[in-house]
């Protein structure tokens, strides 16, 4: 029968267009009743078109799917929960939440304002938290949940005029592995993906390249994530133009100092030892981190 989602509920913030509209399409057309949330902002933050959510939900519909709209902001926590308490009044219960909601306010680091950094950071990463927190409130109580983080190549590797967007989606990264560590015991998996495909984020950004980057091909990865058939959790997976891979974060072995107390001088003489990355090591928590220090240190 494949993945699907008859009788479970998944709200995607951000799905009046572009990729949270894909996302929204595909699950509904797999059974899922969907929330779709969308304020109808621009790109920027300011005010857009309000009517977006709606003409996603009359195309579910028409196309015989569940679906009902959501106009709330996630800045809030008060709108974060209402989008939540949307899905409980509408359908009974939240089984999936797709962290989509995103603007940019691109410039460069020393001409950035406070209130360009602020609004960037409150949506994405403010706005995970509080729909985050949200949802949790049904998915530990009914035992059961997935959360999809969206982060970005710029959250993963840096980009120029983005250092507000970077920080907020590499933000995620941390948000996604504590929830997935905290979420364990009560049947909620936490992953996040980072997509790579033509929206009206990335048209002007990634130039002709982006003709060739269509949202469908994102889409299975966040159906996956967000489905009873994904066992992973803590995750990060890129997906981009049918190319699907894991993102790590590891350490190099390193080098273990002969002494209590070595200088910066030997730190430079065994800069290569510390930074030779044919073997690493690949941490899931703290705690594993601390584990592997030890080993190493033979305590």
């Amino acid at each position: 029968m494949g993945v699907r989602f008859e009788g479970q509920v998944v709200v995607i913030t951000g799905s009046g267009a572009g990729l949270g509209r894909s996302y929204a399409l595909e699950f509904a057309s797999r059974g899922a009743a969907v929330v779709v949330n969308d304020p109808g902002s621009a790109v920027d933050g300011s005010d857009g078109e309000p009517a977006v959510a709606d003409q996603v939900v009359e195309l579910i519909r028409s196309l015989g799917g569940k679906a009902v709209a959501s106009y709330e902001s996630v800045v809030t926590e008060a709108g974060a929960d209402a989008i939540v308490e949307t899905a409980v009044n509408e359908f009974g219960r939240l089984d999936a939440l797709v962290n989509n909601a995103g603007i940019l306010r691109d410039r460069a680091l020393h001409n950035m304002t406070t209130d360009e950094w602020q609004g960037v950071v409150d949506v994405h990463l403010g706005g995970a938290f509080h729909m985050t927190r949200a949802a949790l409130k049904i998915m530990r109580p009914q035992g059961y949940g997935r959360v999809v983080y969206a982060t970005s190549n710029a959250g993963l590797f840096g980009n120029f005029g983005q250092s507000n967007y970077a920080a907020a989606k590499a933000g995620l990264l941390g948000l996604s592995r504590v929830l997935a560590i905290e979420g364990e015991r009560y049947g909620i998996a936490s992953n996040v993906v980072a997509p790579v495909a033509r929206t009206r984020m990335t048209e002007d950004v990634l130039g002709e390249f982006v003709q060739r980057l269509g949202p469908e091909s994102v889409v299975p990865m966040v159906v996956f994530l967000a489905s009873k058939e994904c066992d992973r959790t803590g995750r990060v997976y890129s997906a981009a133009g049918g190319r699907y891979s894991e993102v790590i974060t590891g350490l190099t072995t390193g080098w273990v100092a002969s002494t209590a107390a070595p200088g910066p001088e030997d730190i430079a003489a065994n800069l290569p030892s510390i930074e030779d990355n044919q073997g690493y090591l690949l941490p899931r928590s703290v705690f594993d981190e601390l584990a592997q220090i030890k080993a190493a240190l033979a305590l």
